[in-house]
């Protein structure tokens, strides 16, 4: 394993200690007020594309009492998305919103013709679209046809050709000026019930009796939302998760984002983004995959915390599910991967197996993705359905586009892709069962043509070594406290040499362990990793400063994520 320090721009930055200047200055932070995270520090909602008129429209509707029809997707973002419309629009003055969600393994993704069709049965005026709607041709002409008004919000990429909504609000379509293009879904919707709050303010809705709300209380909605979506968390994304997650420490948030802190068994008080992205979102998206989102819904807009915690104890028992799913897909196709690397050298992997469920073939090519360190599309059958077509998740590798991937097959190889989507790092596709074979060596070819030998080596980056100055429970939360982290700013890490004073297993598969450095010992633990042997002396560590709070008093623990002996 190769260990990377990140590089260390110059950068005038007045912020003390010196290693979080280091690490915000390797972050692209040029000036201090980047990592500011007051409210006011969010982007104007002007430069959004067709924000005003789909808001003029919506207010419209909520003044005419029109029936808004809010379809979502089937992940966390789109169920908060769902969630935060359903609860603005009803706190706004709306008397008839409603929402739908397509059911994964009936409808797929989407605002399809089909659901149009289901959608029809509720006698909708207007329906908007929350993290989908950018390539929904089909369900936007639909629609049309039927008389109903639809106002797209997404943020995936556009294809060629927009659909023919009345709106599209999306800060990736072409010569979109929005200011940052990596908004989830529901921060999408957040800026558009934002700026609808200002029309109908605008228009003198607001009195003593029905008050414009503040919509700062539903930042729990957004910050979930977003972590759970994996999107980058540039200036404007790490203002929406912490002012969202400062609400939910402050037990400012909905019963049902409650119930699922207690049920993943994450103080409210000390919640943290990572627990937003590892905890509370799985047992969210948990819904999606293996069954119908509506449950999760149900949990995010329940009123009373008995319902929320009976509701988050059934997506914590489908999360249970899902994972030994997992476990045993992985270890089917890292078996068969295997075997086929041995005899070709493949760069673009793909797997598929018939017993593979469809919701969780994103999470297994994640997890192969990490382990051979390719880019990865596992497969599962797509239902009864469409018998004769498989569903694929696609997980990409740095400096690979993966979308733009697929629509260079798509272009090169027409009727392959019966339809493809999603983002660089991540994507989703359908095709047909009979051409699998074919799409593995065009999938491997294309992705040779884009990548080169280097992308493939496994690395870790790292904010480089730490000195035993800095390795204290001081630093540890000032870093806690700087974040939020995540995608696109990265948690800080560090790697180093140490000698093993002490090793022990707890809990069955993690090791806990002491480490030396300079003559100061500090606890560390590595989790699902086998004992090393008796004779080991030294390692070599990437690690996290991390605060224990486990026992009367916090302390510092050093969260091990690679371990390797030395001689």
């Amino acid at each position: 394993m190769e260990i990377l320090t990140r590089p260390v721009p110059d950068a005038p930055l007045d912020i003390q200690p010196r290693v979080l200047r280091r690490i915000y200055a390797a972050r692209g932070v040029t000036d201090t007020v980047q990592v500011e995270r007051s409210l006011t520090r969010l982007l104007s909602p002007v430069n959004m594309p067709d924000i005003e008129k789909a808001a003029t429209r919506l207010a419209d509707a909520v003044a005419q009492n029109e029936h808004i029809l809010i379809v979502g997707d089937f992940d966390a973002d789109g169920a908060t998305s769902v969630a935060l419309c359903m609860l603005v629009l009803q706190a706004l003055g709306s008397q008839r919103v409603s929402y739908l969600v397509p059911n994964r393994f009936e409808y797929g993704y989407g605002l399809s013709a089909e659901i149009v069709a289901l959608a029809e049965q509720q006698s909708p005026d207007i329906i908007v679209t929350v993290d989908n709607g950018i390539s929904s041709h089909a369900g936007v002409e639909r629609a049309q046809q039927a008389g109903i008004d639809v106002i797209v919000t997404d943020h995936h990429l556009p294809g060629e050709k927009l659909p023919g909504a009345y709106a599209i609000v999306n800060p990736n379509i072409p010569g979109a000026a929005f200011g940052s293009r990596n908004l989830a879904g529901v921060g999408v919707a957040y800026y558009l019930l934002g700026q609808l709050r200002g029309e109908l303010r605008r228009r003198g809705w607001f009195n003593e009796q029905r008050q414009a709300p503040n919509l700062a209380r539903y930042l729990d909605l957004v910050a979930l939302g977003t972590v759970a979506d994996v999107v980058p968390l540039d200036s404007n994304n790490r203002v929406l998760v912490h002012q969202g997650v400062a609400r939910m420490r402050a037990g400012y948030c909905l019963p049902g984002i409650k119930a699922l802190a207690e049920i993943s068994k994450r103080p409210l008080a000390r919640l943290t983004a990572q627990d937003l992205g590892f905890a509370l979102g799985p047992r969210l998206n948990a819904a999606g995959r293996l069954e119908d989102m509506s449950i999760g819904i149900q949990c995010l807009l329940a009123t009373e915390l008995k319902q929320a915690r009976s509701l988050a104890t059934a997506l914590d028992e489908l999360n249970k599910t899902r994972r030994q799913l997992e476990q045993a897909m992985v270890g089917d196709a890292e078996l068969m991967l295997a075997a086929h690397q041995a005899d070709d050298n493949l760069v673009g992997l793909v797997t598929y197996h018939e017993s593979f469920h469809q919701g969780v073939v994103g999470i297994v090519a994640g997890r192969l993705r990490e382990k051979f360190h390719r880019p990865v599309i596992a497969f599962a059958d797509a239902g009864d359905g469409a018998p004769d077509e498989l569903k694929g998740s696609a997980r990409s590798i740095d400096g690979l586009h993966i979308r733009d991937v697929l629509d260079g097959i798509a272009t090169t190889h027409p009727g392959l892709l019966i339809k493809f989507g999603g983002h660089a790092m991540a994507a989703g596709l359908s095709i047909k069962r009979v051409h699998l074979q074919r799409f593995k060596v065009i999938f491997d070819k294309a992705v040779r043509g884009a990548t080169d030998s280097a992308m493939f080596s496994a690395q870790i980056v790292t904010d480089g070594e730490l000195g035993v100055a800095d390795m204290n429970l001081e630093v540890a939360q000032l870093i806690a406290n700087a974040g939020p982290w995540g995608n696109g700013f990265p948690e800080p890490s560090f790697h180093g040499e140490f000698a093993l004073v002490s090793q022990r297993v707890v809990g069955e598969q993690h090791l806990k362990m002491a480490l030396k450095l300079d003559g100061g010992v500090v606890d560390a633990i590595a989790f699902r990793q086998q004992p090393l042997p008796q004779s080991t002396r030294r390692v070599r560590a990437v690690y996290r400063l991390d605060v224990n709070h486990y026992g009367e008093w916090p302390t510092l623990q050093l969260i091990v994520e690679y371990l390797e002996p030395l001689p």
